[in-house]
């Protein structure tokens, strides 16, 4: 049985005033939530369609999950869990890094891709997307449990103040695949529609495009999470 509070409550962490001012942020799918339940994240509650999912599951009728979901399609399991304390910065030769990436898949594929290639932190800008935000909890398929995303007021100084060398996409940069990575370095990919912040374009040290090799008027641009993941398998394949 589900109460109106807690379907209040499960309605209103769609927005993020109130996943900061609750700690509460909504977790779907069978796969995701099996990664926070073994990552050991506290679940607040736990709805299940199906029995037997899990012993703190409370079985729901499809119609009920259906006024629950976060999505126009419900999935068969939805929790509401605590987001968990933030650690301090790993120290890593690759740092990288999201400047007003707005787009919730995209971020979530990018926490993904972070995860794929052993990265456990993410920087990204104060106008970047909530990573508790539910579409990207679900696009990252779990790896939120191992990726932190690290929210900064003031990303150039943050870069900067990590003493690396900067590396940021840019249409008009050199080729990724003539470019020489130095061993540590941080990596910055703003928005497919408005790239990189003025501020930040100015600390950048290379700039780095993956060329285009349609003749003529093809894409104007990659998905930024494509372009992520084009980049990090060109930096582990230099390694």
């Amino acid at each position: 049985m589900v109460s109106k509070n807690q379907r209040k409550q499960i309605l209103q962490l769609k927005q993020k005033k109130y996943r900061l001012s609750t700690g509460l942020f909504v977790a779907e799918g069978e796969k995701v939530i099996e990664e926070l339940l073994s990552a050991s994240w506290d679940c607040v509650y736990l709805f299940s369609i199906a029995p037997h999912f899990h012993p703190q599951s409370e079985v729901i009728d499809p119609s009920v999950m259906k006024q629950l979901t976060h999505f126009k399609t419900p999935s068969p399991v939805l929790g509401v869990f605590k987001s968990p304390d933030l650690k301090a910065l790993s120290k890593s030769n690759i740092t990288l890094a999201v400047d007003g990436v707005s787009d919730p898949g995209n971020l979530g594929t990018l926490i993904r891709i972070c995860d794929w290639y052993g990265l456990s932190d993410l920087i990204c800008s104060s106008n970047t997307v909530d990573c508790y935000n539910s579409k990207v909890v679900q696009a990252s398929m779990g790896s939120i449990v191992r990726v932190q995303c690290h929210y900064v007021d003031d990303l150039h100084s943050t870069l900067i103040n990590l003493n690396k060398p900067i590396y940021g996409a840019d249409l008009n940069g050199q080729s990724l695949y003539k470019t020489d990575f130095e061993e540590q370095a941080s990596f910055v990919f703003g928005s497919e529609s408005h790239g990189l912040s003025a501020a930040v374009s100015k600390i950048i040290n290379h700039k780095i495009t993956i060329p285009n090799f349609r003749s003529g008027r093809g894409a104007e641009s990659l998905n930024v999470a494509v372009a992520g993941a084009i980049f990090l398998s060109e930096i582990f394949r230099s390694k």
